[in-house]
């Protein structure tokens, strides 16, 4: 299988997939509308440098997708940026693309010059971010009680 993450700019072929999936994981049961995530997706996608969205190709087929953004907890306005919405496709679960694609997006983000990146996270993810180099942040926060971690580019973890 030959595997290759890029910028959703360019491979705008998988943005259906990507809105689609985003949409019912995240927005869907909130009452969003698939046309409105669409247009925050295309925002991304007109972006620069950021935000930006990479996706996951697998031999030609959708795999997975995550989003860097500037905001993602309305508790934490004052945390940026995060990582975003990573989504891996059931059968492409368990392979290490999850780890690829955050892996990815955090120094993409670092190579920008962000001194830390964010994340969030249901308790029961915990185990796989702090084995991916996260720190713990924040325990229950905000109506759905989800976990804040931080990851800080080299060099540039506070004392």
């Amino acid at each position: 299988m030959t595997l290759d993450i890029v910028n959703l700019r360019d491979a705008g072929e998988f943005f259906p997939a990507v809105a689609d999936r985003i949409w019912r994981a995240w927005w869907k049961s909130g009452g969003t509308a698939l046309a409105e995530l669409e247009e925050r997706l295309s925002d991304v996608v007109a972006a620069t440098d950021f935000p930006f969205t990479l996706v996951a190709n697998a031999d030609g087929r959708f795999a997975g997708t995550v989003t860097a953004i500037a905001s993602d907890l309305e508790e934490r306005p004052d945390l940026t940026p995060w990582v975003a919405a990573l989504w891996v496709e059931p059968d492409d679960r368990g392979g290490g693309l999850a780890r690829a694609l955050v892996e990815r997006a955090v120094q993409a983000l670092f190579d920008q010059r962000h001194a830390q990146v964010y994340l969030y996270a249901n308790a029961p993810m915990r185990s796989f971010y702090l084995g991916l180099g996260w720190t713990l942040l924040e325990e229950q926060v905000g109506q759905h009680g989800v976990d804040i971690f931080v990851r800080y580019a080299p060099g540039r973890h506070p004392a």
